[in-house]
């Protein structure tokens, strides 16, 4: 997928659409593994923040991941837990709440020197990031199995204009499923991932698969596995520092990580 000759990072393996060019995975002269900033960097930042996507952002992470809720109001929000209790200043489901609330809140981590930062919305995200950087979504909630709600969520993607550059995350398959089938009867394709911390085998129907990491040592075939189904696989490994050469050996195309930063100088990079 050409963007006017950006570097682009388009993932799966999907049956084009009409009129489509197929779907890969590819950086050009980006070595792989690629470097996936885990809720941004949470090591120097509190996690889900703009601060934290920045700051990746300017690590040279080669994509972010966030987790995304819905509001009571109906808007998407980037925060890993379905309470606010551990990452802000206040207390509650964020389902229960309206983003008004919401906004009202410090994402600080108890960190004093970002109490300005406060929960951002997923525009907000998309708002931020280069045009060319890819940004993985995991839908952390079973509202993402509504119609209504995935068919916002296909919409913002698609008027923020990040086409071919949006993946969804879950370790509930059918999540990232409804929300494709929405994207599929809009003319969209969105690649979809599972996480899981227990499946020794790749999932099928999927683009992407992201076992937890010791799942690659009970099975050094996985990669391998995977990629003869089309996959492309990220380990689960907030920190993977020190199994770098594992991922490597095995033929990862991308590593999660927690500090960017730190994981591009390991690499090398």
């Amino acid at each position: 997928l050409d963007m006017a000759g950006s570097s682009t990072w388009v993932m799966g393996y999907l049956r084009p659409m009409e009129n489509s060019p197929p779907v890969v995975l590819e950086i050009p002269g980006v070595p792989k593994p690629y470097v996936m900033a885990h809720r941004g960097n949470l090591v120097h930042c509190p996690e889900n923040t703009l601060a934290s996507f920045r700051r990746a952002i300017d690590d040279g992470a080669d994509l972010i991941e966030t987790d995304v809720h819905v509001t009571a109001d109906g808007h998407f929000v980037c925060i890993h837990d379905s309470t606010v209790d551990r990452t802000t200043d206040g207390s509650g489901a964020v389902r229960n709440m309206t983003l008004d609330r919401i906004k009202e809140l410090s994402a600080s981590c108890g960190r004093a020197e970002f109490a300005h930062e406060s929960i951002p919305t997923l525009q907000e995200v998309f708002d931020l990031l280069p045009a060319d950087m890819v940004i993985a979504l995991e839908l952390k909630t079973e509202d993402f199995l509504d119609p209504a709600i995935c068919d916002r969520l296909v919409t913002q993607i698609d008027g923020a204009g990040r086409r071919g550059r949006t993946v969804l995350l879950s370790f509930e398959a059918e999540r990232v499923l409804a929300v494709r089938r929405q994207a599929s009867r809009a003319g969209l394709q969105i690649p979809a991932g599972f996480i899981s911390y227990t499946r020794v085998v790749p999932k099928k129907g999927m683009e992407m698969t992201g076992p937890a990491w010791p799942l690659l040592l009970l099975n050094p075939l996985y990669v391998w596995w995977a990629h003869r189904k089309g996959l492309r696989v990220c380990p689960l490994d907030p920190t993977p520092d020190s199994r770098l050469w594992y991922y490597r050996w095995l033929g990862c195309d991308a590593v999660l990580t927690d500090d960017p930063g730190a994981t591009l100088r390991s690499l090398g990079r």
